[in-house]
C-alpha cells in the first residue's frame, strides 16, 4: 500500500475534472520561489511522499507563508525536518480562504468503494461526524450526504452569514464517486482539507492510496 505520486495524482483528479488549489511540486528552492511569487503570497509549502501517510506529524507543512523571507525559513525547516526520509519533493500551493471539509473513499472488500463526507481539518477526528454512501453516488445523494451531518449547520453559516456553495462540494463528491468505479486500482482516497467558499470548492490536500 503507498501513496500515489504527485503526477499521477494530478493526472487523475485532471482527467475526472476535481478542482484542486494551484499546486506545482520542487526539489529546487529557488524555483519553488519563483512559483510562489508567480501564484502570489500567501502560499502552503508541505511534503509528498508515496510512504508518509501524516505528514503534518512529521513538520512536513507549513501555511500561511506571506513572503519571500518566511518562504525560505518555511523551507529550510521542513528540509531539515524530513531530513533522511524518502520524499518526492515539497508542494508549493496558493492558500485559499474558506470553511474546511473532508471527503474520501475506503474500498471495501464487501461492498466496495465506500464513500465518505465531513467537517475537515481536525474536526473529522475529534467529532467523528461524517455520513456514508456505497458508491455510486450522484447529485442528489451527493448533497443528502453533506446536509445530514450535525455539522451542516456551521457550513450553512450559523451565526455568520457566510455560507459555502454545496453544489460545487456535491459535484466533486461525484467525480470521486466515478473514479472510484472506473479506477480499481485505487483502495482509498483521502482529501483533507477540501477548501469551500460561497464560490468554489478545491482540494487542498489530496491522497490516493494504491
Amino acid at each position: 500500500m503507498e501513496i500515489l505520486s504527485f503526477e499521477e495524482t494530478r493526472k487523475l483528479l485532471n482527467k475526472y475534472k476535481v478542482p484542486y488549489c494551484e499546486t506545482e511540486i520542487f526539489n529546487f528552492q529557488d524555483k519553488a520561489l519563483a512559483f510562489a511569487k508567480k501564484i502570489g503570497f500567501p502560499v502552503v509549502l508541505k511534503i509528498h511522499s508515496r510512504t508518509i501517510f501524516h505528514k503534518s506529524e512529521i513538520g512536513g507543512v507549513r501555511a500561511n507563508i506571506k513572503n519571500e523571507d518566511e518562504f525560505i525559513e518555511a523551507w529550510n525547516q521542513i528540509n531539515e525536518n524530513t531530513k533522511g526520509r524518502n520524499i518526492e519533493g515539497i508542494l508549493v500551493q496558493k492558500m485559499l480562504i474558506g470553511k474546511e471539509i473532508a471527503m474520501g473513499m475506503k474500498r471495501d472488500n464487501q461492498f466496495g468503494p465506500v464513500m465518505m463526507f465531513g467537517l475537515g481539518g481536525i474536526f473529522i477526528e475529534v467529532l467523528k461526524d461524517v455520513s456514508f454512501r456505497i458508491a455510486p453516488v450522484n447529485k442528489d445523494e451527493a448533497l443528502r450526504m453533506i446536509k445530514e451531518i450535525k455539522g451542516y449547520k456551521i457550513l450553512e453559516g450559523y451565526r455568520t452569514g457566510e455560507d459555502i456553495n454545496i453544489v460545487k462540494v456535491a459535484e466533486i463528491m461525484v467525480s470521486l464517486s466515478k473514479m472510484s468505479m472506473k479506477e480499481g486500482n485505487i483502495i482509498g482516497m483521502d482529501f483533507n482539507p477540501v477548501i469551500v467558499n460561497e464560490k468554489y470548492a478545491k482540494l487542498a490536500d489530496f491522497r490516493i492510496i494504491i
